[in-house]
């Protein structure tokens, strides 16, 4: 693979992990996944933890990768290379892992004392990747070694922390979150 033939294919088949958290923010409140429950003095995941957000995370992860199926084809013919469709299982895996991955961050930050929307470096940033890419291989394994070679994994490390801080730092200025990271 060509090395922008690569960054495209990372980035195409990680946008259903991409968008589960940013959507999960736009459809989140209601009742916290924890119940308010507390675990040596402190809450389990906090308020930013969310029922409906990641139940709309997920579906808009799954929707998105159901859209790109549906564009894949005709994407591969106007770029001259194939780019992945998503089986369901893949899709599951990567929308599921990422939302998964954002809810172990936050177990992570209160066991640390780290109040919601305090920094965690790096474990911000790839949370949902740590996460997404081996509930993806367990789940749909020869999916996952058709589309993430060595060099796209190697690529989604790099790429995810600068698009993960820019659509932060978008949110934060229109007023989606409170904190820009």
């Amino acid at each position: 693979m060509a090395v922008l033939e690569t960054i495209a294919v990372a980035f195409w088949v990680m946008l259903p992990a991409y968008i589960p958290n940013n959507a999960a923010v736009l459809f989140g409140g209601g009742p916290p996944i924890d119940g308010g429950r507390e675990w040596g003095g402190k809450r389990v995941l906090g308020d930013g933890k969310t029922w409906r957000g990641t139940a709309g995370g997920i579906v808009s992860g799954l929707a998105v990768a159901g859209l790109l199926t549906l564009l894949a084809p005709s994407v591969g013919d106007v770029v001259g290379f194939e780019v992945p469709d998503f089986t369901p299982l893949a899709a599951v895996g990567l929308a599921g892992g990422a939302m998964l991955g954002d809810i172990l961050a936050s177990f992570a930050k209160r066991r640390t004392g780290r109040e919601r929307g305090a920094m965690f470096p790096g474990v911000d940033q790839l949370d949902f990747v740590v996460v997404s890419l081996p509930l993806t291989a367990l789940l749909a394994t020869d999916w996952f070694r058709t589309w993430f070679t060595l060099e796209v994994i190697l690529v989604i490390v790099i790429l995810t922390p600068i698009l993960h801080v820019t659509t932060n730092v978008i949110a934060y200025k229109l007023g989606l979150k409170n904190e820009p990271w």
